[in-house]
């Protein structure tokens, strides 16, 4: 027996984190229009995060209006740190009138690129039932497509409190709310790397020895001008709060430039960065302005061994 499940749109009940694995076109038509149909019945709005062309297949059943909303998701679609700052935005405008709300955000697994930047998408789904569990109440669904990677279901499930079986919600079992299982060690650098210890004063000789390792790899321009930036706010956060130094390692990864910095701090905050800065804010910027200028970021930080900041860029293709 299954215990009973919050209505939804209901303010106070919090929010709903619910898992839809499916196979095929059918069966994601069939799991999403249902969940569209029901909140429509009850007034609720729906947005629809999917990627392009799962888009394409539920405009052909309901058009965009005032309460079923298609939003692009190319510019984050690939970026897991930026995703629940823009489910914040996604459905700011219908929480601000009050209006009870769903979402439908699918990851973009088929065109996943590293196995790290698959590590974040998990993280992050992990990471949401965190950041909206003290907002206001609204549910999201996240369909999965069984035919993409059956093991991966097992990950997924331990990152959602609820999923559809059978047409029905229900209590997912396998679900973990305690310690962010999804957030893995980093892997060790390529044999092959750069490394320079930097300190109070050499965060200009930092950014030499990655425009030198970046030049190489034939990245350069606004690309490396963005890295440099990310990498002086990283550097600069290891001076601050990390014991005063930091250790800087680059090197190339097939087609991407990783940059880790790692210092003697630990900080305790996972959406560190993930979400956006109020303007009335004082610090706290220079996370979140990392996570918008490089392609991928990852983030560990343990008492015992500190933090890692990780950062990808990807370098332009060979010609």
């Amino acid at each position: 027996m299954t215990s009973p499940l919050p209505s939804p749109g209901t303010t106070g009940n919090g929010y709903r984190h619910e898992l839809y694995p499916y196979r095929g076109r059918d069966e994601f038509v069939e799991g999403t229009m249902s969940f569209i149909q029901d909140a429509l019945e009850i007034g609720e709005a729906v947005v629809v995060a999917v990627p392009p062309d799962k888009a394409s297949m539920l405009r052909t059943e309901i058009r965009e209006d005032d309460a079923v909303r298609y939003v692009d998701t190319s510019s984050v679609a690939h970026y897991p740190g930026r995703h629940i700052a823009a489910w914040q935005e996604w459905i700011s405008e219908h929480v601000a009138h009050g209006r009870p709300v769903r979402g439908i955000g699918e990851s973009p697994w088929d065109t996943v690129r590293t196995p790290a930047e698959a590590d974040e998408l998990r993280y992050h789904e992990w990471l949401l039932n965190k950041v909206f569990a003290q907002g206001p109440a609204w549910w999201l669904l996240c369909p999965y497509d069984l035919d993409h990677d059956d093991a991966e279901l097992e990950e997924m499930a331990r990152c959602h409190p609820e999923v559809r079986s059978q047409g029905r919600t229900v209590p997912c079992e396998e679900y973990d709310s305690q310690a962010p299982y999804a957030c893995s060690e980093l892997s060790l650098p390529l044999e092959r790397f750069e490394e320079f210890a930097y300190t109070s004063g050499d965060l200009g000789a930092m950014r030499d020895k990655i425009v030198a390792c970046a030049e190489l790899s034939g990245l350069t321009g606004r690309r490396l001008s963005e890295l440099c930036l990310a990498a002086t706010e990283v550097a600069t956060n290891s001076i601050r709060h990390g014991g005063g130094r930091g250790i800087l390692r680059a090197w190339n990864q097939h087609t991407w430039l990783v940059c880790d910095f790692h210092d003697a701090g630990h900080f305790t905050d996972p959406l560190a960065g993930r979400t956006r800065p109020s303007p009335r804010q004082l610090g706290g910027r220079g996370l979140w302005l990392v996570h918008q200028l490089c392609d991928l970021v990852q983030i560990r930080s343990t008492p015992d061994k500190g933090t890692m900041v990780r950062l990808h860029t990807e370098l332009p293709a060979v010609v």
